[in-house]
């Protein structure tokens, strides 16, 4: 059997200072406030059959802007061969540099590879051609002979950013960039979901990421990296290696990633597997601080495992307003957690989200509707049913 292309990280901690995130929606401390990313507008509806208009994905986004949200992932810019929904991304970006929305908010947009990453910019550098604002303007894209590409199996890790050097770029680029806008990437926890999911192994997904997280970074964009099905895979079953996990973070952060959300794409996670899975990654030097927990609920055990990770420390938590998602390789699992139970959950344990719970329970029973999905929130069906009650509906 070949050595894992991960090894070399084997035995060696991860050294990233204590950093505390700025959050720009509370002055408390981070013991007493959790940062939601809202992943609808794009995880939560990639996957719908029915082709959904751009006039509804902006209104969506703009109406979710007026929530206290602070973080939206607003769309993708993958190939429509491949993601047909995401196909009028760029209108939906276009659309709010020119009338941006409400509200002192960053927006993230998922980038499959470079030529994603080209077109991202293209959007922006034409809003800042014409003059309605002023966004930087990016480095060339690297060439196929820029650099080596990552090996790690042999690569010297002083080669790459340091951990360091990525929480500050996440600090740095969130003061300086005043359009908060920030980029994702995608890797898989396991190798064939890797191949199912993007064609190629863990280790190809890296060598291609690099140069992406290089440019975007020097661009003055944030980098979130997605590490999916990390606590049950639909073809390797539910027992995800921990240590890969961790590998994978350490590799990212080094590579320059500012944050990587953790997905349990499945939603196989338990809250003893969750437990295990986060003791492993502070073994491993990987800060809460640069983690965001990303649940799905198809066993009803999204809000357990967040308890798990809140008293683990962790204080940022993806989530899809009515429940919006699923994962196309795993029949049978529903979407991500939704938006209004996490946080009237959160609420319950009087911890502060800045959101208004009334007004994501309107949107989620208005998008529901309007793809002709069920509303997969309890605590937005149960608020909806008050509100109706009360002629406020």
């Amino acid at each position: 059997m070949p050595p894992s292309p991960l090894r070399s990280l084997h035995g060696r901690r991860l050294c990233i200072p204590s950093f505390t995130r700025n959050f720009t929606s509370s002055r408390r401390a981070l013991a007493d406030h959790v940062r939601i990313v809202e992943v609808g507008p794009r995880d939560g509806l990639q996957n719908e059959k029915t082709s959904i208009p751009a006039e509804t994905k902006i209104e969506l986004v703009n109406r979710l802007a007026r929530t206290g949200l602070k973080t939206i992932e607003a769309g993708s810019f993958v190939h429509p061969k491949w993601v047909p929904q995401m196909a009028a991304s760029d209108k939906v970006l276009s659309s709010m540099l020119t009338k941006p929305p409400p509200g002192d908010i960053t927006y993230q947009w998922l980038l499959p590879n470079m030529k994603g990453l080209e077109n991202f910019f293209s959007v922006m550098n034409n809003s800042s051609s014409s003059g309605d604002s002023a966004y930087p303007t990016p480095p060339p894209s690297p060439t196929n002979d820029a650099g080596p590409a990552l090996n790690t199996s042999s690569q010297d890790p002083n080669a790459m950013p340091s951990s360091t050097s990525g929480v500050d770029a996440m600090s740095k680029s969130r003061t300086t960039n005043p359009q908060k806008h920030e980029v994702s990437i995608f890797m898989a926890a396991t190798e064939t979901f890797s191949q199912k999911n993007t064609n190629c192994s863990i280790a190809e997904s890296l060598s291609r990421f690099a140069p992406l997280i290089t440019s975007a970074s020097q661009a003055g964009y944030p980098v979130r990296a997605y590490i999916s099905v990390a606590l049950g895979c639909p073809f390797e079953g539910p027992d995800v290696d921990p240590h890969r996990v961790a590998e994978l973070c350490a590799t990212l952060l080094e590579l320059g990633a500012d944050e990587i959300s953790v997905a349990d794409t499945t939603g196989m996670g338990t809250a003893p597997a969750t437990r295990e899975l986060l003791k492993t990654l502070k073994e491993a030097g990987v800060q809460n601080e640069d983690l965001a927990m990303h649940f799905h609920d198809t066993f009803g055990q999204a809000l357990i495992n967040t308890m798990v990770s809140l008293d683990h420390g962790v204080r940022t938590f993806d989530s899809a307003v009515g429940g919006l998602g699923g994962c196309p390789y795993s029949p049978g699992a529903t979407g991500n957690v939704s938006t209004e139970d996490l946080v009237h959950f959160l609420s319950s344990l009087g911890v502060e989200t800045g959101c208004d719970m009334e007004e994501l329970s309107r949107i989620g029973d208005w998008i529901t509707k309007e793809i002709g999905k069920g509303n997969g929130s309890s605590a937005g069906r149960a608020t909806m049913a008050r509100l109706t009650r009360e002629g406020r509906a």
